[in-house]
């Protein structure tokens, strides 16, 4: 199938479904630009144009699109073909308004620490790798992605932690990770990110059962970042 010749929302669907690593690649080309002007536009509104910033919150994007098996795509309905493009428009819009927003009420509240975090979790050791509900898979998530924050370095944090999720909770494939352009990663530099970050999870992450991390075949522990 050659993906550029389809329709916005044609390709929506074959995404929504999963696709492959072509698919999301032709989903980059073709929507990064809008995604990247409307983060743009609500940086400069909060005075916050930086181009890290910026590349951040477009990753971010990525990450809200491709959650909860695409939801976002999914729920897409179609009224003309360029109708996909204000979609992402929004939806890019609010990740951006999302994040200024918590920034501000970051700035409001207490500090808390991530490890004031972790001594109050408590996994449940009695359940079944296999068998954890939703609220449990929850906290696990939440869990690795705080110790993603402890041992990744903070000027590699944004990243690492958009690599390691597209690829364990969303699918993506190395080569389609490696197109996102704010990454500036290879495929084989995606595929070295996810050795060691997941060999620093598996090392300080008690009682690991997530599935989608425990079987991911030709992972290994790695000694350090």
């Amino acid at each position: 199938m050659k993906y550029s010749d389809l329709s916005p929302p044609e390709l929506f669907l074959i995404c929504a479904r999963g696709g492959d690593a072509a698919s999301w690649e032709e989903f980059i080309h073709r929507f990064n630009p809008v995604i990247g002007r409307s983060v743009l536009r609500v940086a400069m509104r909060h005075g916050s144009p930086d181009k890290a910033l910026v590349d951040d919150l477009i990753q971010e994007t990525y990450l809200k699109i491709c959650s909860n098996d695409c939801k976002l795509l999914r729920s897409f309905v179609p009224q003309t073909p360029e109708s996909a493009f204000g979609f992402l428009k929004v939806v890019a819009a609010s990740v951006a308004h999302d994040f200024f927003k918590a920034r501000l009420a970051e700035k409001r509240a207490p500090e808390v620490t991530a490890s004031s975090v972790e001594e109050s979790f408590t996994p449940n050791r009695n359940c079944p790798q296999n068998a954890l509900n939703h609220a449990e898979r929850a906290v696990l998530v939440d869990q690795i992605d705080r110790q993603l924050q402890v041992v990744v370095p903070a000027r590699e944090l944004q990243r690492a932690r958009t690599v390691f999720w597209l690829y364990y909770r969303s699918g993506f494939t190395a080569s389609a990770i490696a197109a996102l352009p704010a990454l500036d990663l290879t495929t084989k530099g995606v595929e070295s990110l996810i050795f060691r970050l997941t060999g620093l999870v598996r090392k300080t992450v008690s009682d690991i059962k997530d599935p989608d991390i425990q079987n991911k075949k030709g992972i290994q522990q790695s000694e350090s970042f």
